[in-house]
């Protein structure tokens, strides 16, 4: 029986990142010797153990062979003759498909050491194109090494938009599709993420809501970047320049969706696309099964977000009903993610990345001055019923008079 470090973990010491998750293989041995070691079963389609004390995973060397569409349509072979190369040719990308010894020997069958040095991500076999989920991934990783310049290898983008156009895409199921939309807004820099799905057709196939923004314009007066999609990605990168929050991240991919179905003769300019996004940003959520605290938050900022750029000139009246809409009394937490989701809007634009927008302090100051009148002082004084809504409401205005315009 011998044993190797595999994947990820080889990947990320060879290119001297942390390596937090460690994957094992084992080669030669067969579930009851793993059991007999005192390993404990986890695996269900293929065997998978955790190790007895340090509860890393050991899978048994394997093939796989693809029977029906989609990322589920695979069978599997573990046995001790398979071999360590047999395993690692089933992997999705040459960076991935590395081995290591204990004591730190690397086994590179396909050349992922020599595309580590050349930045490409680049396909193992030609059995990459049996599963759809590689796409997904491929794309992720190109948004999680962009800051050390890796591009997809011409041939694999090339497969890539070879799957899409057999329909192999649209065997996705919306819980992969969503965990590796996920994991892609987790980086430092999603945009590239989003860029592959483009260049290969999979964006119009699996996020078409996202993909119509691509070539509509917006006034260049306010917009230097003009095109819509372009925005769009500048704005989920500066999300992830400021908060490591998901649900605000997600929040800024979305909330332009409307722009995508404004008639082309009413171009560049988009009345009305908030409204218009808000059942878009709905049905993309319902389609992807995306928790409910993404699609509230999403939600919101599409439907909203104008009136933060409008702040400067609003009412108070329309900032305390503002303030409502969002239930910013109840949740301050999530009116800072609106904010920031906002923020990150704003600072999508070229020349306006290191701008902090004013409105910020114009709603900060107006909710903090708001949310300081509370309806306990009123029960104190005697009022009940209605009479509390009233003069709760009637009170919050005039504090925040000065702030915003009466």
């Amino acid at each position: 029986m011998k044993v190797y470090m595999v994947g990820g973990a080889v990947r990320d010491r060879l290119l001297g990142l942390p390596v937090t998750d460690r994957d094992w293989v084992v080669v030669g041995a067969t579930p009851e010797e793993m059991l007999a070691r005192g390993f404990l079963p986890v695996g269900k389609d293929f065997p998978v153990f955790l190790h007895p004390e340090t509860h890393e995973e050991y899978a048994l060397a394997r093939t796989e062979r693809k029977v029906a569409p989609g990322y589920t349509g695979f069978t599997f072979h573990a046995a001790p003759e398979v071999t360590l190369e047999q395993d690692l040719a089933r992997r999705d990308l040459t960076i991935n498909a590395m081995a290591m010894t204990p004591d730190g020997e690397l086994i590179d069958p396909y050349g992922g050491r020599r595309d580590l040095e050349q930045r490409i991500l680049r396909h193992v076999s030609p059995a990459f194109v049996e599963d759809p989920v590689r796409i997904l991934r491929v794309a992720r990783f190109a948004a999680r090494l962009a800051p050390w310049g890796f591009r997809v290898a011409s041939e694999t983008l090339e497969l890539m938009r070879r799957m899409v156009e057999s329909g192999e895409v649209d065997a996705l199921v919306p819980e992969r599709v969503w965990a590796e939309l996920k994991r892609a807004l987790g980086e430092a820099k999603p945009s590239p993420f989003f860029e592959v799905l483009r260049r290969c057709g999979a964006l119009q196939v699996i996020f078409p809501e996202i993909d119509r923004l691509f070539g509509v314009p917006q006034p260049e007066k306010h917009h230097p970047e003009v095109d819509v999609g372009i925005h769009t990605l500048l704005v989920v990168d500066q999300a992830a320049r400021l908060t490591p929050d998901l649900e605000v991240r997600f929040a800024a991919l979305v909330h332009d969706l409307g722009k995508g179905t404004t008639p082309r003769e009413e171009w560049p300019r988009h009345v009305g696309h908030e409204e218009r996004g808000a059942p878009l940003v709905d049905a993309l959520c319902r389609r992807l099964r995306v928790p409910a605290r993404f699609r509230e938050l999403a939600i919101l900022v599409t439907r909203y977000h104008l009136y933060f750029h409008r702040a400067g000139e609003l009412r108070c009246t329309t900032m305390l009903d503002l303030f409502h809409k969002l239930d910013a009394f109840r949740r301050p937490g999530r009116f800072e993610q609106f904010l920031l989701a906002c923020e990150a809007d704003s600072r999508g634009r070229y020349g306006y990345e290191e701008r902090k927008p004013p409105q910020l302090g114009i709603l900060r100051s107006a909710f903090e001055a708001a949310a300081a009148v509370k309806p306990s002082a009123l029960v104190e004084e005697g009022l009940r019923g209605a009479a509390i809504g009233e003069a709760l409401r009637r009170r919050r205005l005039a504090a925040m008079k000065g702030v915003c315009r009466a």
